[in-house]
């Protein structure tokens, strides 16, 4: 006599492999340290973004209307000059001894991105990411509106993996 078989007794996955672990997560530093490089590039990629319309600006009236925004100075008649659009026809302002803001805007926006760029830096080397995230990432100071884009989706990845992985972090 046979006794039937009890398919209660055997589990189906008794013969399955056990699932292999996701590889852990490592990061460069600690929690709190890329909580506050992910601040300092958020702050360095608005600020870099906003200046990066402004030059946009500038370049679109120096270029389309041969004006530039000047704040002080003396026009060729010796009246003085408030602040304002000044036209450059030929290349030559006809104001002395003001501040010419459109230069500035370009000076003030170069030295911001070189920042951003080390922030960018900063951020990655913490998160071991790969070098193409650091391109685009990079990219957003030098294409108009792309820094706003690239900085929400990078805070919502980086909050995401320190959450995810809250012992990844490099221990001293």
């Amino acid at each position: 006599m046979t006794e039937p078989k009890n398919s209660e007794s055997t589990p189906v996955h008794a013969t399955a492999q056990p699932a292999k672990a996701a590889p852990k997560r490592r990061f460069g530093g600690t929690p709190a340290q890329i909580l506050t490089a992910l601040k300092f590039y958020k702050v360095l990629a608005y600020a870099t973004g906003i200046m990066l319309l402004l030059l946009v600006i500038e370049l679109v009236l120096r270029y389309a209307f041969q004006s530039v925004l000047v704040a002080g100075g003396t026009d060729t008649l010796g009246a003085s000059h408030g602040f304002g659009l000044v036209n450059i026809d030929g290349g030559v302002m006809p104001i002395t001894g003001g501040v010419n803001l459109s230069t500035t805007v370009l000076i003030i926006h170069g030295w911001m991105y070189v920042v951003y760029l080390i922030a960018d830096f900063r951020l990655w080397t913490l998160m071991r990411w790969p070098f193409g995230k650091l391109v685009l990432i990079a990219l957003g100071g030098v294409i108009p509106f792309l820094s706003f884009f690239v900085e929400a989706k990078v805070h919502k990845e980086v909050l995401a993996e320190v959450a995810a992985n809250p012992k990844a972090g490099k221990r001293y």
